[in-house]
């Protein structure tokens, strides 16, 4: 592997991996400088579904916050739409807020099991890890975030066509994981084929424009392409 498909493979490797719920379930963070007002705890789903398209910033943030910690899967598209949202720590609460929902499975049980992968994982225990969310696969296979962290082993294990295989399952269940594009990404440039994986990391952008890391490995691919051109004229 040439010297820039290896940076742009770590460009992109850390973009997803540093990603919040990449390797763990994301908690919503105060964005400094922008405090977070505390989200009454009577507020509901719904309610907070109707105040996320608040006119003034500090109620979006707190809705977003709550659909987070109440949120279901059929909120996703709302919170999705907010990762463009004109307030940064809307968009950055929103990132965090999508993770939370979808590590939850509905079933505790499942959840705890997959947590205890993610411990693995960043134990470097990592054939334990698939091991584990492969469990969390086998009981509860409609659950794509099962299918995501186990992805992820995949990839640190060098094992691109496998991880492959499961973020087509991711996105069978979920075509907003801009995880799993990113995802694609990463193991098309690992495998050295950056044309390839130019279009996920641009569809994974399209959906959260958040991603520095991966709009920085668009440009050096761009940028890599354009001086293979000019060395051929």
């Amino acid at each position: 592997m040439s010297l820039m498909l290896r940076v742009l493979t770590l460009c992109v490797a850390l973009a997803t991996l540093a990603a919040p719920g990449t390797m763990m379930a994301a908690q919503p963070l105060p964005v400094a400088g922008s405090p977070t007002p505390p989200t009454p705890p009577t507020t509901t789903r719904l309610q907070a579904r109707k105040a996320i398209e608040h006119p003034e910033p500090a109620v979006r943030r707190a809705a977003v916050v709550r659909l987070g910690e109440v949120g279901v899967m059929a909120d996703a598209d709302r919170l999705v739409a907010h990762l463009g949202d004109d307030d940064a720590p809307v968009r950055e609460l929103a990132e965090a807020a999508l993770w939370q929902i979808w590590s939850r499975s509905g079933d505790r049980a499942i959840d705890a099991l997959l947590l205890r992968g993610v411990q693995q994982m960043e134990a470097h225990q990592l054939v334990e890890a698939v091991a584990t969310f492969s469990e969390v696969i086998r009981r509860k296979p409609a659950f794509a975030e099962g299918w995501n962290k186990r992805a992820t082993v995949y990839y640190l294990l060098g094992q691109y066509e496998l991880s492959i295989k499961d973020c087509d399952e991711v996105m069978k269940r979920n075509r907003h994981h801009f995880g799993a594009l990113a995802g694609y990404g990463q193991m098309y440039l690992a495998l050295g084929d950056p044309d390839r994986a130019q279009p996920y990391l641009e569809r994974a952008l399209k959906v959260n424009p958040n991603m520095a890391g991966v709009a920085a490995t668009i440009q050096l691919i761009e940028q890599r392409r354009e001086a293979k051109r000019r060395r051929t004229i």
